[in-house]
């Protein structure tokens, strides 16, 4: 039986707060993603922003990541790492942020277009951010863990996309990944129950092509191995007497 810890109501301020750092970072950064900026001057700016705000990167130095942020272009599908790569005309890239603030994660993603991008990418980001809608629209006590699997995968095999399934959504709040793992395909009335309490990621990685992945030489950079373009939206969500709140809520 799968074991998750309880937030109570003044749990849920603190993490409020922290989602609240992260997408607005998400948003300070919105209008400065363009052609010729690098992933670098990203993570930089990130940075700058969470140390504003007395608040920490999560991600820097977690189980040996090297950098602050997630920065996946094209198709890597996550855990992409900053670097001097530049970004062109037409590419997508997801940031991904997870702050600390006073001992609570707020965990967030969105891929972004840089100029203009193909019609081709930019249904996949529309496609994928309208599956994350979709999943937490169904969130409140009683609904089974696979009915979030069950409406991504429906909806977007349905637009002739594939859903990611070498990597998952999590518990989150005091530690940076807990129980339970949710996973953005499966079957409705599967898995455990949602309880009021519950905070957790939802964080689907939709694909253009198939779905498989595989992770390259440096440990952490996974990509599809179709070399296919993939997109990501992350929320982080805590489930309420008769619903659920988004916490990462631009």
């Amino acid at each position: 039986m799968i074991k998750f810890k309880k937030y109570y109501p003044d749990e849920f301020r603190k993490l409020r707060n922290a989602g609240r750092v992260s997408s607005k970072c998400l948003d300070y950064i919105e209008d400065k993603i363009k052609p010729g900026i690098t992933t670098q001057n990203i993570d930089e700016m990130c940075v700058k922003f969470l140390h504003k705000h007395n608040a920490y990167s999560a991600p820097l130095f977690y189980r040996g990541f090297p950098k602050s942020i997630c920065t996946s272009v094209n198709h890597v599908v996550c855990h992409g790492i900053p670097s001097n790569k530049t970004l062109n005309e037409g590419d997508i890239v997801n940031v991904d942020v997870t702050s600390l603030v006073e001992g609570y994660h707020g965990d967030t993603s969105r891929t972004f277009c840089v100029g203009k991008v193909s019609v081709k990418a930019k249904n996949l980001v529309k496609i994928t951010k309208e599956a994350l809608d979709r999943s937490i629209k169904i969130l409140k006590p009683g609904v089974h863990l696979g009915n979030i699997g069950n409406e991504i995968q429906t909806y977007v095999e349905k637009k002739g996309y594939s859903v990611v399934r070498d990597f998952c959504g999590h518990g989150v709040g005091k530690e940076f990944h807990e129980e339970p793992n949710i996973l953005h395909y499966g079957k409705n009335g599967t898995g455990p129950k949602l309880q009021e309490g519950m905070v957790f990621t939802i964080e689907p990685m939709i694909n253009a092509g198939k779905h498989e992945t595989k992770v390259l030489n440096d440990g952490w950079t996974a990509v599809t191995k179709d070399k296919s373009l993939s997109a990501q939206f992350e929320h982080t969500v805590g489930i309420t007497n008769n619903g659920c709140e988004i916490f990462t809520l631009s």
